[in-house]
């Protein structure tokens, strides 16, 4: 079956991902009153702007209006408790919707992960949803893939961006919680170089978590042929990470590739700024 990925452009998420989610073939499979759903955001830092935006995610959580629960996930890492920096949502909080430390878990559940026994929090694993969102840039290790390093515990996560482990141990996270069921590249910006950013207003969604960061490369300058992560992904048949077999709806590939590639160009020239969107 060939991948579908959405790109829309948008002027509020909320609508816009409504008609990307329909575009992929909808999610009634998903928004059902019998499985909670867990949204693991990406946040390194809560004093960055470099995440998701309240705006998308809060149209993430509109999707699945049935879901008894949704959790909105992080773990911890030298920059603080997860907790601490999901804050960054609380005005979504409600008795439908909490946050969840990953790092807190006391219910959790031991796999084998790049060689090593850990321990994940079983709200991650399959009957519930596992929804992946993160920021479209020029990182070379990726977003919505890359964000699994965020599901592992301990918040000495540097030790896992070792090039022989870093692959394999996303991908191990993939099969051991049963995948993700949706991915939502947020392209309110495309960030570059840390903190350097453009607006681009658009999101990039699909239920193939692969085919999405595929897209979501090529976007952002980068070749997903060269792509450690995406191709370690591929290797194991875990999703498309060849775009002649992604079938890409909505706003023209083409088109945007130009508009990215023009603002990075811009970006390029603006002085270097710290990086505080690589590690999450």
């Amino acid at each position: 079956m060939t991948a579908r990925v959405a790109l829309v452009e948008f002027d509020t998420p909320s609508a816009s991902l409504k008609q990307a989610i329909r575009m992929t073939g909808g999610i009634d499979d998903l928004n059902v009153p019998d499985r909670t759903v867990v949204v693991k955001v990406g946040i390194f830092s809560h004093k960055a702007e470099s995440h998701t935006s309240v705006n998308v995610v809060d149209a993430i959580i509109k999707s699945f209006s049935k879901a008894p629960s949704v959790f909105i996930a992080e773990s911890d890492n030298y920059k603080g408790p997860g907790l601490e920096r999901l804050q960054i949502y609380k005005e979504l909080f409600n008795k439908q919707v909490a946050p969840l430390n990953l790092s807190c878990e006391l219910n959790t559940r031991k796999v084998r992960l790049a060689d090593q026994e850990m321990t994940l929090s079983n709200a991650l694993f399959k009957p519930n949803i596992f929804v992946s969102t993160h920021i479209l840039r020029t990182y070379e290790k990726g977003s919505i893939l890359k964000n699994l390093l965020g599901c592992t515990q301990t918040p000495k996560k540097a030790k896992f961006h070792k090039d022989k482990v870093f692959a394999p141990l996303l991908a191990d996270i993939y099969e051991a919680v049963g995948g993700i069921d949706l991915a939502v590249l947020d392209g309110t910006c495309i960030w570059h170089k840390g903190e350097s950013r453009a607006k681009m207003n658009i999101l990039i969604v699909g239920r193939d978590a692969v085919a999405v960061e595929t897209i979501g490369a090529l976007l952002a300058g980068l070749k997903p042929e060269k792509s450690p992560v995406i191709q370690e992904f591929a290797k194991r048949g875990l999703g498309e990470a060849d775009a002649r077999n992604i079938e890409v709806l909505g706003t023209d590939l083409a088109s945007l590739k130009q508009k990215c590639k023009s603002a990075i160009k811009t970006l390029d020239q603006e002085p270097r700024m710290e990086s505080a969107t690589r590690r999450d």
